[in-house]
């Protein structure tokens, strides 16, 4: 059911790559809620092709764009003030971890991919914003969100070097949002999401017994990549234009949940 909360608002939304994506998920969301945007990833992703679909019933152009180059975001940055001329939103759905993909554990990490989980999966968020501040091509009271995930305030094994990238994409969303708000009154904002079933998900290691954990110990079970992406809509909208430099946590009550009495039955003696 749309509510038109989007009405005439543009944007830029990163990192859809299918349909368990949960950028997908707030693509099709946006626009049903009336907001026009570019969809971009990097080029190796745009070559499966199935985000052409997404771009077809949402009307949208795609442009590629590496998130590790300045260049390709200036480009991207540039068609969208051509296409749009200034921005209400963009989400940052971005993550990627070599570690995670070669099954290498924490304690051994490869330190050049972990560079490169930290410049892909969070220094890109700064990158972006740095490039959007310095084009002026944010609206006052606009939005900017990233995806982030518990693993940032806890140990949770398997999550690897993208604990690290997250914590640290928290940290700029707080540092960033306070001189964007300031200087533009851009509210910048992180979304702490429940596991969920993701093609980047899937990758790490256990993470299926993770998803049921967190399901078990949650006052409402995992939050569906459904109801995220409805979560970034009211975060897009004009009905949150004072929350910004916030981790949100959108988890059932995970992240507040010692144990829950389905976990304490399982360990009944």
């Amino acid at each position: 059911m749309s509510h038109n909360l989007l009405k005439g608002k543009k944007g830029i939304i990163f990192g859809a790559l299918n349909k368990d994506s949960i950028a997908w998920k707030v693509a099709e969301r946006a626009h049903e809620e009336g907001a026009e945007f570019i969809l971009t990833n990097a080029p190796v992703a745009l070559r499966m092709g199935e985000l052409d679909e997404l771009a077809k019933a949402t009307d949208s152009d795609i442009v590629a764009a590496d998130v590790t180059s300045t260049e390709d975001l200036e480009n991207l940055f540039q068609i969208a003030e051509e296409k749009f001329g200034k921005l209400d939103f963009i989400l940052h759905s971005i993550g990627m971890s070599i570690n995670v993909r070669k099954k290498i554990h924490y304690t051994e990490s490869n330190y050049d991919f972990y560079h490169k989980a930290m410049d892909i999966s969070a220094i890109s968020f700064h990158r972006v914003m740095k490039i959007a501040k310095e084009k002026d091509i944010m609206n006052e009271w606009s939005s900017i969100l990233a995806l982030s995930f518990i693993a940032a305030q806890m140990a949770i094994p398997g999550y690897n070097d993208m604990s690290d990238a997250k914590s640290l994409l928290e940290s700029i969303a707080r540092t960033f949002g306070y001189y964007y708000g300031v200087d533009k009154k851009v509210r910048i904002n992180t979304i702490s999401q429940s596991p969920t079933k993701t093609t980047a998900g899937g990758g790490i290691k256990g993470f299926d017994s993770l998803f049921n954990f967190a399901d078990a110990n949650s006052a409402l079970g995992n939050a569906p990549a459904e109801d995220c992406a409805n979560y970034c809509i009211t975060l897009f909208s004009d009905l949150t234009k004072y929350v910004t430099m916030q981790n949100l946590f959108h988890d059932g009550g995970f992240s507040s949940i010692g144990v829950t009495d389905e976990v304490m039955r399982h360990f009944e003696g």
